[in-house]
């Protein structure tokens, strides 16, 4: 017999919630980036991050990466099932052009209907207005075919887009090693003299760690994919905090709609 475990009589009290604020990611089961940067630029003591990974196979193409949409709605479901969630994230870039920012907030919303949803793409859109950036320059990771859909999707948002330059790579785990230094010099090289801003696309991209290089180095504002979903999930939770150290986009509000 076990007679010193003892069972305590009084039941202990619970908070309503281990964090004021819920957020959850889905992202690919391949991605090395979003949680390191979330980790460093969303999560405190108010907001908890929970995450759930998706499949995805390598290489990153339009066919690829549309077959990722029957498994949206599982992904948000696994998500602290049964409890409410204030944000979801969807963390691909070029899945949410090919998919489309209307249908990924369906799918989340099959799961979780009380969520804001958030896709990199209309992150960024939002980031770069409220940046007040008309003309930009673009940079991905990508191949020419799967950089093409995203060309069209800022064109069709309203964009000038003075140069686009997409650097080759097929295998997201390989655009997740991309050097800080080469991110910082490939921007300098994409960015346009007569452009606002400079959008880095792609989730898998550790550009959200060397945004205040590529902005001392080009003199204009950066917004990148894990950026502006971090910006954007930190305003929808209500974190109103400037925090210029990490970026001009950091400073600002979300614009009125």
């Amino acid at each position: 017999m076990l007679n010193f475990i003892h069972l305590l009589s009084r039941v202990p009290r619970l908070d309503d919630r281990v964090f004021a604020r819920r957020i959850g990611l889905v992202i690919l089961a391949t991605d090395h980036t979003t949680e390191p940067d979330f980790a460093t630029l969303v999560a405190n003591e108010r907001i908890g991050i929970y995450v759930n990974r998706v499949p995805y196979a390598n290489p990153v193409t339009p066919e690829n990466l549309l077959a990722m949409q029957p498994s949206l709605t599982a992904g948000a479901a696994l998500i602290l099932p049964g409890e409410a969630l204030d944000v979801v994230m969807y963390s691909c870039t070029s899945a949410s052009v090919v998919i489309g920012d209307a249908e990924i907030e369906r799918a989340i919303h099959a799961a979780k209907p009380e969520a804001q949803v958030v896709t990199p793409t209309a992150a960024a859109v939002t980031a770069l207005k409220a940046l007040g950036a008309r003309r930009i320059s673009v940079l991905t990771p990508y191949t020419v075919e799967t950089s093409r859909p995203m060309a069209e999707y800022f064109a069709a948002q309203g964009f000038i887009i003075d140069r686009f330059t997409c650097i080759g790579l097929t295998d997201d785990r390989e655009m997740a090693r991309i050097s800080y230094d080469d991110i910082v010099a490939f921007a300098r090289d994409a960015m346009a003299e007569e452009s606002d801003a400079l959008f880095i696309s792609c989730t898998a991209v550790r550009a959200a760690a060397v945004i205040t290089r590529i902005e001392a180095a080009i003199g204009k504002p950066v917004v990148s994919s894990n950026f502006a979903t971090a910006w954007m999930c930190l305003r929808l939770c209500g974190e109103t905090t400037a925090k210029p150290a990490q970026g001009r986009l950091m400073t600002l509000p979300l614009p009125v709609s």
